[in-house]
């Protein structure tokens, strides 16, 4: 049975108008209107969104804007930023843009104005991390903190690590922040190897307060610290700060009252950057920053509320991702900031927006019949250049990219840049037009080649282009800039979510190893063989049990 949206007007004629348009090369399409960029491109504050190289016509943007009016988009906009209960699986509110909202307005969750408290809680996320940043917080052996720890998963760990990268420049430089997730206790070892307990200060990020790979890292850090005291635990309140919503957990972990920071559930962990998560960010890079990198993310939320769909840029980046996957069969999309300091983003997008949208159950609890959440992968983009971009120009996939850059960097060494820049310019321009045949021989005759020579390597010197990139292109990469651009992806995401018709803020899809990893754990516990399992996992199981040098322990 065809699903609500493959059975609407606008999907069908969207599935016509691809007809058209699979053959229609982007070449052709610059020919025929030499001011494209002009009308597929457009403006907010420092940003600029530059479409124009996607295969589409005025046509194919009206139809797809057709399709988001027909799923609703802007009444679903409304109801999140009113704090309804979206995330209806979880019967919770979406509002992590209530986090960094500056209007001072009301927003309501069961009736309850929700800003006063994310505003006390903010001024207590600031009032810790300047303690630390003045050394005004002292250890216990009344030295001044040098080194911070986040200990966190998802997104406890990926959206503070990303920002604290991208927003280097303008951290404190003597005071040290590091990132642990991986429960291999490799990660944690190769952190604490080098600090020292007296002036490391440890935040664990949990919003339950029970997850495994936090945790166990929480309790090696623990012990680390009172082991360096002759196990004596009395002044774990110098060193150890939680964010969570399970404060009986934390208390009992050792933490003091006044260092436990609140998690709300309307707020999911991806998303949550924004809140006390962003401890970590507060520490490195301040108060100031901090509310500017807020700033940033508000003002696109103003836009994604206020903007009419087809001048807004989140609904476009939403509704071209649509038309790829699910009329192109594009199943993957490429990430390539050409900005150092953003080489964690398309990490960070990657939980975003695949924990988000990969899902085949839509909000009627019913399976789908279209393919939803892109695979998303990326890595900066002239390490990319030299790697993946083979694929990208002459492989059998169509891989639309998003590109961002900066128009200077920090410190904006002239040769560098530019020379970066060309880069930019000169891989969109290729990915878009590519080589045809004739300009492959022309070139070819040009190098003085033999006939012979020609022919066996013109083949291999075409490329078929028509490969679509959009650019996102921004001053420099400050914290009100970077705010903006994880905003606007925010919403992007969102946007897809409604079109699919899937809930974009449950992540049940995580839990079902997380259970059966519980499990395994106590099998794990002595040398006796399992066979619980199917043959495969018992195999691994019972291989792991031989081969362990200390069965008691290991």
């Amino acid at each position: 049975m065809e699903s609500e949206l493959t059975r609407s007007p606008a999907w069908h004629a969207l599935s016509q108008h691809f007809q058209e348009m699979k053959s229609v090369h982007m070449r052709e399409l610059f020919d025929a209107d030499t001011e494209r960029f002009k009308y597929y491109s457009i403006e907010l504050n420092d940003l600029l969104y530059d479409y124009s190289k996607n295969i589409v016509t005025d046509k194919t943007v009206e139809l797809l804007l057709q399709l988001a009016r027909e799923a609703d988009l802007p009444r679903w906009i409304e109801r999140m930023f009113a704090g309804e209960p979206i995330n209806h699986t979880e019967n919770r509110a979406v509002l992590h843009a209530a986090l960094r909202d500056r209007s001072a307005k009301p927003v309501y969750v069961d009736g309850v104005d929700v800003m006063p408290e994310i505003q006390q809680e903010l001024e207590r996320v600031k009032h810790l991390a300047e303690m630390i940043r003045s050394r005004k917080w002292r250890g216990v052996s009344n030295q001044a903190i040098t080194d911070v720890v986040n200990i966190g998963i998802g997104g406890s760990h990926l959206g503070p690590l990303m920002v604290n990268e991208a927003l280097r420049p303008h951290a404190l430089h003597d005071l040290n922040v590091h990132f642990v997730s991986n429960i291999d206790e490799n990660h944690i070892n190769d952190t604490l190897q080098y600090l020292n307990p007296e002036t490391t200060f440890f935040i664990i990020s949990s919003k339950s307060f029970t997850t495994q790979d936090t945790m166990v890292n929480a309790e090696t850090a623990r012990q680390w610290f009172v082991e360096s005291q002759h196990d004596d635990d009395s002044d774990l309140h110098r060193h150890f700060a939680a964010v969570t919503s399970n404060v009986e957990q934390a208390r009992a972990f050792g933490i003091a009252k006044d260092n436990i920071f609140k998690m709300w559930d309307w707020v999911g962990g991806r998303y949550s950057l924004w809140s006390a998560i962003g401890l970590s960010i507060v520490v490195a890079i301040g108060s100031e920053h901090f509310d500017e990198l807020l700033e940033g993310a508000y003002e696109v939320d103003q836009h994604f509320k206020q903007a009419p769909l087809e001048k807004n840029i989140p609904v476009l980046m939403g509704l071209l991702g649509i038309w790829y996957n699910n009329f192109f069969d594009a199943q993957t999309m490429a990430v390539l900031p050409y900005d150092q300091h953003l080489h964690r983003f398309p990490a960070y997008l990657q939980q975003a927006d695949m924990e988000s949208n990969g899902k085949y159950i839509d909000r009627n609890g019913e399976e789908v019949d279209y393919t939803t959440g892109p695979v998303i992968f990326g890595e900066i983009g002239i390490a990319a250049q030299h790697a993946f971009f083979q694929l990208l120009h002459q492989g059998t996939k169509l891989v639309p990219a998003d590109i961002l850059a900066p128009v200077y960097s920090f410190q904006c060494i002239a040769r560098h840049h530019r020379a970066l820049m060309s880069n930019v310019f000169a891989q969109t321009e290729a990915l878009m037009r590519g080589k045809s045949r004739e300009e492959a021989l022309e070139e070819l005759r040009a190098q003085g080649l033999s006939e012979e020579q020609i022919e066996a390597l013109l083949p291999y010197k075409v490329f078929p282009g028509n490969r679509p990139t959009s650019t996102l292109m921004f001053d420099t990469l400050d914290p009100k800039t970077l705010g903006s651009i994880i905003a606007l992806y925010e919403h992007k995401i969102f946007v897809q979510g409604v079109i699919w018709n899937i809930n974009s803020f449950d992540q049940w899809g995580v839990e079902l190893g997380k259970q059966l990893a519980t499990d395994i754990l106590h099998e794990l516990d002595d040398a006796t063989a399992v066979n619980s399992h199917d043959s495969s996992t018992n195999g691994l199981i019972n291989h792991y049990k031989r081969r362990r040098p200390n069965r008691s322990g290991g």
